[in-house]
C-alpha cells in the first residue's frame, strides 16, 4: 500500500486571475483529494511592476513523493492553464503553484518571507510554526497584514 501524504501548496496568477485560480483549483481536485482550502487574497506584485495577484493556498492528499507531484501534477497544471517559463522569474503569469509543506515538513522556506504565501497559509495551518521567524503562522500572518497591502477577495471562489 502507497503512503498518502499532505501536499500544501501556495497559487497565484495576475493574468486572467479570476479564472485561472479557480480553473487551478478544479484541476488540483481532479488530480487528487483537496482537503481544505483558503480564502482567495489579492495584492501587488512583488518583483516587478504588473498586474497584482490573486493568492491562496490548499492542502491536498497525494501519494506522490514531492519531486513527483510537482512533475506529475503541478507542472502539467500550469502548461495546460497557458504557464510560460522564461528567464524572468517574476514575470506575471497565468498560474503559480508552490509547493510549500509535504505533510508538517517545510520546503523552500523563501516562499515563507512573503504576505502572499503565509496570509492564506494561516488561515489552514493558524498554529503551525513558522520554519524561520519561529512564531505561529497567525502571529506571523497578522504582522505582514500591518506592513503590506493584502485584501480579500470573497467575490473569488475556488470550489
Amino acid at each position: 500500500m502507497t503512503d498518502l501524504h499532505r501536499a500544501t501548496l501556495s497559487l497565484g496568477s495576475n493574468i486572467h486571475a479570476e479564472t485561472n485560480l479557480p480553473a487551478a483549483m478544479r484541476l488540483l481536485s481532479q488530480a487528487g483529494e483537496v482537503l481544505v482550502v483558503s480564502s482567495v487574497w489579492e495584492s501587488e506584485s512583488v518583483g516587478f511592476d504588473g498586474p497584482n495577484f490573486l493568492n491562496a493556498c490548499a492542502m491536498v492528499s497525494t501519494n506522490l513523493q514531492p519531486v513527483q507531484f510537482k512533475e506529475e501534477i503541478i507542472r502539467p497544471i500550469e502548461a495546460s492553464l497557458g504557464r510560460v517559463r522564461n528567464l524572468e522569474k517574476n514575470a506575471p503569469r497565468t498560474i503559480d503553484i508552490d509547493l510549500l509543506l509535504i505533510n508538517d515538513q517545510p520546503l523552500n522556506t523563501d516562499f515563507w518571507a512573503y504576505a502572499f504565501v503565509v496570509v492564506p497559509l494561516a488561515e489552514l495551518l493558524p498554529d503551525f510554526i513558522h520554519p524561520v521567524q519561529r512564531q505561529p503562522l497567525s502571529q506571523v500572518a497578522r504582522q505582514l497584514r500591518q506592513q503590506v497591502w493584502i485584501t480579500p477577495r470573497s467575490d473569488v471562489t475556488l470550489l
